[in-house]
């Protein structure tokens, strides 16, 4: 398996095969004389803004403290040992409802989407 290649970009399910986002970076520990091990994986704007270089990633992760608190500036990292399935989806095994990962979202939807009337 090549993990660049075979993870990144990939949907994340959770055991109820809810989608939670996408596989935006990987996390790897360095061991001295041993090869690096995968410990986890991130998810979100910040970890993807990340991949662009670390002005857009400052500047992302300054945003979301800015708009959702100091918790939401930093990606949402899922441990590597819960993984339960790597196929189309990579499937965890958490109940994503039981995270922070949505708070963004419920945040949106109350605020701001179940004031639109007809919503």
């Amino acid at each position: 398996m090549q993990l660049l290649r075979d993870i990144l970009d990939k949907q994340v399910v959770d055991r109820e095969q809810v989608k939670i986002g996408k596989v935006d970076s990987l996390v790897a520990e360095l061991r001295p004389g041993k090869p690096p091990r995968v410990i986890a994986i991130e998810l979100g704007s910040i970890a993807l803004a990340r991949r662009l270089g670390s002005a857009p990633a400052r500047w992302t992760a300054k945003l979301a403290a800015r708009l959702s608190g100091k918790q939401q500036a930093r990606p949402h990292r899922i441990a590597w040992n819960k993984v339960r399935d790597i196929g189309v989806d990579v499937e965890f095994d958490i109940n994503v409802r039981r995270t922070r990962i949505f708070a963004w979202q419920d945040w949106l939807n109350e605020h701001v989407i179940g004031r639109i009337p007809g919503a």
